[in-house]
């Protein structure tokens, strides 16, 4: 064999190893659940399950098998961390944030209030050292996570009257997940965290006076427009969602290297795919909508500024009691700050101007 064809085997690895059908063979079968906090019928969030378990199956020749199921079919959609971290099943997909009742630092897992938009919050978790902080938080829970979705930014609600000042906050039952519900609560927002199948009955029964899930393709789908007319934004409280693949530490350091190599491959994937995947179909979603009578309103600037001031003595409240939040906090919040201003600079003027000269 020539050193060329050597070093082409040396640097392949294990995945083309795997592609060959009679070493595939020889490699270990296992067998995975999954259990999801979504629905099927949030087809991007349930269709990263459907993609990751496809695309691992594919690249060990069948031999890793995951089986998926929807939120409810094993274990409630907000009970993911519990079922994954106790061991009763090895993998979940679902929202760190879902989990603050445990550690509010998981909220950094998400994305948190006024915080970095897609890129800036992945950059943080793949190359600012937001990963290797958050490990030991995931660690704490008995589990591994793989970031393996992304929204982009967020809407901020469904509401059946319109909000002009912080007052029309008060005593609102709204339902929201992770940090910004601890926010709303300071400005007298009774906020509620409902799985994503309970959203619709509860604004339909009048249990809460609003809700918050994604953007316009889950929205539409999930039917809000249905029972509330007014759709505000922005979505504050996520500029961004990352979601995960939760692995139970004991299985993850159990599973052969190269089927963890795999599943760090597959989910980098998945991130790619949903985001896009939303930025394409919000578009024609959101035109749906307000076609078909949705009342499009952004939060006043009174709202978003007492919102603002509410989210900075959450943080130091909450870093206050929690030396390991106020230690994550300080590291997220400079990446942020540095990462804002680069991009002031270069995208943010760019992008201001196309939309001041598009309206002219």
């Amino acid at each position: 064999m020539s050193m060329k064809r050597r070093g082409m085997f040396a640097a392949g690895g294990a995945l083309p190893l795997l592609a060959t059908p009679h070493l595939a063979s020889a490699q270990p079968q296992v067998v995975w659940r999954l259990a999801s906090s979504f629905p099927k019928s949030t087809d991007v969030l349930w269709g990263v399950s459907e993609l990751l378990t496809k695309r691992v199956a594919e690249l060990t020749n069948g031999a890793f098998q995951i089986k998926i199921f929807a939120a409810g079919e094993l274990v409630p959609g907000l009970q993911v961390l519990d079922a994954v971290g106790g061991g009763t099943i090895e993998m979940g997909h679902t929202a760190a944030y879902y989990y603050i009742g445990k550690d509010p630092t998981m909220g950094f897992g998400t994305e948190m209030p006024f915080g970095m938009n897609t890129r800036q919050h992945q950059a943080w978790i793949f190359q600012g050292g937001g990963k290797e902080i958050m490990a030991d938080v995931y660690r704490d829970q008995g589990v591994v996570a793989l970031p393996a979705n992304n929204t982009g930014a967020q809407m901020g609600g469904w509401f059946r009257r319109e909000l002009k000042t912080p007052d029309d906050l008060k005593g609102l039952k709204f339902r929201i997940g992770g940090t910004g519900g601890m926010v709303l609560n300071k400005l007298g927002v009774i906020a509620q965290q409902l799985a994503a199948s309970d959203i619709y009955p509860a604004l339909e029964r009048g249990v809460i006076d609003g809700a918050e899930w994604v953007g316009p393709h889950d929205d539409e789908k999930l039917g809000f427009n249905r029972v509330a007319q007014f759709y505000y934004y922005p979505g504050w409280w996520e500029p961004c969602s990352e979601g995960d693949i939760l692995i139970n530490t004991k299985a993850w350091d159990t599973l052969p290297k190269d089927y963890q190599h795999v599943l760090e491959t597959v989910t980098g994937e998945t991130n790619v795919w949903s985001q896009s995947r939303y930025d394409t179909l919000n578009v024609a979603a959101l035109r749906r909508l307000v076609a078909n009578g949705t009342q499009l309103r952004p939060y006043s600037r009174e709202i978003l500024a007492a919102c603002y001031k509410a989210t900075q003595d959450v943080y130091a409240e909450t870093g206050d009691k929690n030396p390991r939040f106020k230690k994550v906090h300080a590291h997220w919040d400079k990446f942020r700050r540095d990462t804002q201003s680069w991009f002031r600079v270069a995208e943010d003027s760019s992008a201001n101007f196309l939309s001041f000269a598009e309206r002219s």
